[in-house]
């Protein structure tokens, strides 16, 4: 299912074909880099890259190392989070919406956006470092995952997006 970008949100597009646009509100486009969408058990539903000028791990290793890495920082707000009484373990799962959560955080390289749904989806939006907050742009890609994944008859949870 292509989301981005074309004059049509539900047409098919081949893994081979060109990528789709960059999504909207990230400028002329050129600030996205790379989007990823996780399932709450760590399943990447879709993977689409755009400006990425050096690739050094495996698309595979790329979606763990990701999936990995938001894991261990969603762990650790939660538990330094100076507001809970409650500070589970460390590296401890936590339900959608519960502990303290992260907006993005930015290296020289690169921004990283991120926002997760009340069931679990994640949503991981590279960009560039000087780009702005991302949060309006992630809820938009999470209403078209919503309106065109969850709610299509053929699509069956849990499997990539295609």
């Amino acid at each position: 299912m292509q989301f981005f970008g074309g004059s049509s949100l539900t047409s098919v597009a081949p893994e081979s074909s060109p990528a789709p646009a960059a999504p909207p509100g990230t400028g002329t486009g050129s600030n996205a880099q790379v989007i990823y969408v996780f399932n709450r058990n760590g399943v990447c539903l879709l993977y689409r890259e755009w400006h990425r000028p050096l690739r050094t791990l495996a698309r595979n290793q790329d979606q763990k190392l990701m999936f990995g890495l938001l894991f261990s920082l969603r762990s650790f707000t939660a538990k330094i989070d100076p507001t809970s009484t409650e500070h589970a373990n460390l590296g401890a799962p936590l339900l959608p919406g519960q502990g303290c959560s992260f907006h993005s955080f930015k290296t020289n390289t690169y921004k990283l956006n991120y926002m997760e749904s009340p069931s679990g989806i994640k949503l991981i939006l590279l960009t560039h470092p000087r780009t702005g907050d991302q949060r309006d742009a992630l809820k938009h890609i999470y209403s078209l995952y919503v309106e065109y994944v969850v709610k299509n008859p053929l699509y069956a949870p849990g499997s990539p997006i295609k």
